[in-house]
């Protein structure tokens, strides 16, 4: 980037630009397994769902058709922390363990809770209230997710990929 940064109008500039956009394809993807070989309790295999495209942490509340009133009445409140790794077929919601050990034992690791087929998914991009907030729901908002990304640019890219999965 550095490089780049005093290369502009140089020779080779297409070059480096190339070359860093190589490197950061590949950061992206080593850091992406990284986070999910640490995914415990999911039973299929992960292979299965197609090439993991994004995975963060967000505040997700709940909104379900069924259930029990006073249930659903506190899910709406309270945000539960999730980390999230949408992939071509699925979006699982994992909740993220505390890193304990030293060195790579103190990776973080995720308990899976759930997930959603892409193919029964769909998305509302604004949440009135807060421009860091989409939907995610499925079979026709039976299952509401409301999503707070921690910045704006986040939920952005999030909404895009999303909606690239599903068109």
């Amino acid at each position: 980037q550095e490089m780049l940064k005093y290369s502009k109008n140089c020779e080779g500039a297409e070059d480096l630009q190339e070359a860093l956009t190589s490197i950061l394809g590949i950061l992206k993807a080593v850091n992406d397994s990284m986070h999910q070989i640490a995914i415990t309790g999911y039973d299929g295999n992960l292979n299965e769902l197609g090439k993991l495209l994004m995975q963060g942490s967000f505040n997700v509340w709940t909104d379900h058709k069924k259930g029990h009133t006073k249930v659903k009445d506190l899910a709406r409140f309270k945000p539960m922390q999730r980390h999230l790794f949408l992939h071509e077929k699925a979006v699982l919601f994992c909740k993220k363990r505390e890193e304990n050990g030293e060195g790579y034992e103190k990776a973080p690791s995720y308990s899976y809770k759930h997930s959603l087929n892409m193919a029964a998914v769909g998305i509302t991009e604004n949440v009135k209230g807060d421009a860091k907030k989409f939907e995610i729901w499925y079979n026709a908002r039976e299952e509401v997710y409301i999503v707070q990304a921690p910045t704006p640019e986040v939920k952005a890219t999030w909404v895009n990929e999303i909606r690239k999965v599903l068109t």
